[in-house]
């Protein structure tokens, strides 16, 4: 009986977050969430993420659909678990703990 070896990916296991900002508009806070987001996710996640912003006034449907109702709001929707966090993402640390960056 002959034993095989489980073939490992080459190189590393590339893991992306998948994000949804869901905001109203061009409110300030959503103005404020979009630019936090995006330093946020320029400073850790490099290229390795997907952002969806979703104006809950164009799609309210998609808002009520996910449970959105309130805004801003950004889910993490990969990897798990799911993580909604609400406001402005001002609080830097904050975002990266319910975002799981250490």
């Amino acid at each position: 009986m002959s034993r095989r070896k489980a073939k490992r990916p080459a190189g590393p296991v590339v893991t992306v977050a998948v994000l949804r900002l869901y905001i109203a508009d061009s409110a300030p806070n959503s103005a404020l969430a979009i630019a936090n987001l995006a330093a946020i996710c320029k400073e850790h996640f490099g290229d390795k993420f997907e952002l969806e912003i979703i104006d809950v006034l164009e799609d309210p449907q998609r808002a009520l659909a996910d449970g959105i109702i309130v805004t801003p709001s950004l889910t993490k929707v990969s990897p798990s678990p799911l993580t909604r966090i609400v406001g402005n993402l001002s609080d830097t640390k904050s975002v990266l703990h319910a975002l799981g960056i250490a």
